[in-house]
């Protein structure tokens, strides 16, 4: 009888302590995921070239500020080719004022455009069910959010930047 419940108590220890190895790399990959972007960041600015504030460049091409996470300050941009990437400390959610959800991974591309995130890989929208979100474009006050299907939002709702509620899984 004891060897069964020491097999068994020593699974179980296993199991439990697997868990939280993996846990633990799940930390480790997010922190080096942040640090990457600072660290990105901070070459470039050691470089001499100074980004503009993410805010800024949405607003630069006709965006609202609002539609990442407060927290989402570091990024990568390529102006000859547009394709923009947006760093987030945690995977997150971030509720607005019509009620809509958008769900963030720790990294966001897509590409910029006059008006347009297109071909976006790393947000998600709640349309019943979570759908990848594949373009974002903004005209006049409106704004549309393509997930599946071109959904119209007011775009007053993403004029103010928000914090994000950490979530468990993307």
């Amino acid at each position: 009888m004891d060897q069964i419940l020491n097999k068994v108590g020593s699974y179980w220890l296993g199991q439990k302590a697997n868990k939280e190895i993996n846990s633990v790399g799940d930390d480790i990959n997010s922190l080096s995921t942040s640090i990457e972007g600072g660290a990105k960041w901070l070459v470039n600015k050691l470089k001499g070239k100074m980004q503009k504030p993410l805010p800024e460049l949405l607003k630069e091409y006709n965006l609202p500020i609002g539609i990442f996470p407060r927290d989402a300050t570091n990024y990568e941009f390529n102006e000859e080719t547009g394709k923009l990437a947006v760093f987030i400390p945690a995977i997150c959610e971030v509720g607005y004022r019509d009620s809509s959800v958008l769900r963030f991974f720790t990294t966001v591309t897509g590409y910029l455009e006059k008006g347009k995130l297109a071909d976006i890989e790393g947000m998600k929208t709640k349309v019943m069910i979570w759908v990848k979100v594949t373009s974002i474009t903004s005209d006049g006050s409106k704004l549309y959010v393509t997930a599946g299907m071109k959904k119209t939002r007011n775009k007053e709702a993403y004029e103010v930047s928000r914090d994000g509620v950490s979530v468990d899984k993307f």
